[in-house]
């Protein structure tokens, strides 16, 4: 896997992966506190499926953690202009004998949602994922009353694949969570 630079939280990055309104950069010590609000707010929590909260020692161990995991890419969303975090994006779970992972994005800064920072921070990383690292194939799981979500995702190309029944539990009721995916064929011709 290629080594990710570092970039702190205050200068305009150059990213690792850089769009012309976002970049994907390592996650970094000083964007904790930002991951830890994020992860504690319960309408986020809701919507991305977490469940716990996250202490300050919580986040520390997640993003060691991160760090040291081959299977795994995870990356901080920022604003190109002025590196401002808005979110974090990743792949998970990548299996590179089939060419496989599972794919992540979270803008958790309210005030960046709907402005096509996700669209081009979700391009940005699938382009890694089917480019460098040469992937076949990358999914995604949505709780099913996330409607803006799933709006999002087919949107940038991924496709319904199916439904885990009662597959996620929020506020003492079970809600159905929808896979889905998306092929590097199918990235590539939608251009």
């Amino acid at each position: 896997m290629p080594a990710l630079t570092e970039t702190t939280a205050n200068e305009t990055p150059t990213g690792f992966l850089r769009g012309d309104r976002v970049c994907l950069r390592p996650m970094e010590p000083k964007d904790l506190e930002h991951v830890r609000r994020w992860m504690n707010d319960p309408e986020l929590r809701a919507l991305t499926g977490s469940t716990f909260p996250m202490s300050r020692a919580d986040a520390r161990e997640w993003l060691e953690r991160v760090r040291q995991d081959r299977d795994r890419v995870w990356l901080a969303v920022a604003l190109a202009e002025d590196g401002r975090l808005i979110g974090e994006a990743g792949l998970l779970r990548i299996h590179y004998p089939w060419r496989t992972a599972d794919m992540s994005l979270i803008l958790g800064d309210k005030g960046a949602w709907g402005r096509g920072y996700g669209t081009e921070a979700a391009r940005l990383l699938m382009d890694y994922a089917f480019g460098t690292l040469n992937l076949h194939r990358l999914s995604v799981g949505v709780v099913g009353f996330n409607e803006r979500a799933l709006r999002f995702w087919e949107k940038i190309g991924f496709r319904r694949e199916g439904v885990q029944r009662d597959g996620y539990y929020l506020d003492h009721a079970y809600h159905d969570f929808v896979m889905m995916s998306i092929l590097e064929q199918e990235f590539r011709a939608a251009g």
